[in-house]
């Protein structure tokens, strides 16, 4: 009879650390992918922003030299990310095939121009800085016109700052959320052993003593459940790294260590922090208050 109780309460035991770890593990894991986001925000910003083209079309007087010299002007420019020259040829076969039919057949001539499709880094994707690009470029006589789409450049700029601002918000309360979730958790363990902790303290075990268990076991189970969540975290990095290769996930590898010292240092803080007032609780409490 007693080794089938003893079993029981084993049982029980086991049940509780495996729900207690779970609830960490999950906590901190979505905790994680939030993270990603706020580390990735920018990345992404600038991954939209280095899509826009600024377009420079060329007057037909324009020599080979002079647009050659061009090219390789814009090319070291620090604020040119790539360039590409479009021919007018290359033009008139395009738009052909993207309105499906060749309009040079009815027009007779092409009336396209060369030009230069230039992607700027991200950080110049701003509408005051493409207005100097833009001036500059112009004054050169070969030049026609430089166009780009400034409707779009100023809706997203502000959308990212609006964007920024919600993620920064957002993980801040998924934070205090997530602290509560594993702090609910670990009061409910240690809620199941305060008669024990009690019983303890009236043989007269000091406070710290204790406590000392209580925590080390919390700790523990935090740190399992921060690996738990970190197992998960980088299978999702990596997929995603696989999906989106152009974000370059996986090379910035100071911010990522960051990030999982950051949830394998949540786990611990959390769990020693919630344990230590969980069980202090119940230390001050008197033993007729246990049952309530």
């Amino acid at each position: 009879m007693s080794s089938s109780f003893e079993k029981y309460q084993k049982r029980r035991l086991i049940s509780s650390y495996f729900s207690v770890v779970i609830s960490i593990s999950l906590v901190l894991f979505l905790l994680g992918l939030l993270g990603l986001l706020v580390l990735n925000t920018k990345k992404v910003a600038d991954h939209f922003k280095e899509k826009i083209a600024l377009t420079i079309y060329l007057k037909n007087s324009a020599k080979e030299i002079e647009i050659k010299q061009l090219e390789k002007t814009l090319a070291l420019a620090e604020y040119t990310k790539s360039t590409t020259y479009v021919s007018k040829d290359e033009a008139a076969e395009a738009h052909s095939k993207e309105i499906g039919e060749n309009f040079m057949e009815f027009l007779g001539y092409n009336p396209l121009q060369n030009s230069i499709d230039v992607y700027l880094k991200a950080d110049f994707v701003d509408a005051t800085k493409m207005e100097e690009i833009t001036a500059s470029i112009t004054k050169k006589d070969f030049v026609d016109e430089v166009i780009y789409d400034k409707p779009l450049i100023s809706l997203l700029n502000d959308n990212i700052k609006r964007i920024s601002i919600w993620v920064l918000l957002i993980s801040g309360i998924f934070t205090f959320i997530a602290v509560l979730l594993i702090n609910s958790s670990i009061r409910l363990s240690v809620y199941s052993k305060r008669f024990i902790i009690k019983t303890m303290q009236m043989v007269g075990a000091t406070k710290k003593f204790i406590r000392r268990p209580f925590i080390w076991k919390s700790v523990r189970l935090g740190m399992i459940g921060a690996t738990l969540a970190l197992i998960g975290v980088g299978i999702v990095l990596y997929y995603l790294n696989e999906t989106f290769p152009e974000l370059a996930l996986l090379n910035d590898y100071y911010l990522l260590a960051i990030l999982f010292a950051g949830i394998f240092g949540m786990g611990v803080l959390i769990t020693w922090i919630s344990t230590f007032f969980a069980t202090q609780r119940f230390l001050n409490l008197r033993t007729d208050e246990l049952y309530y």
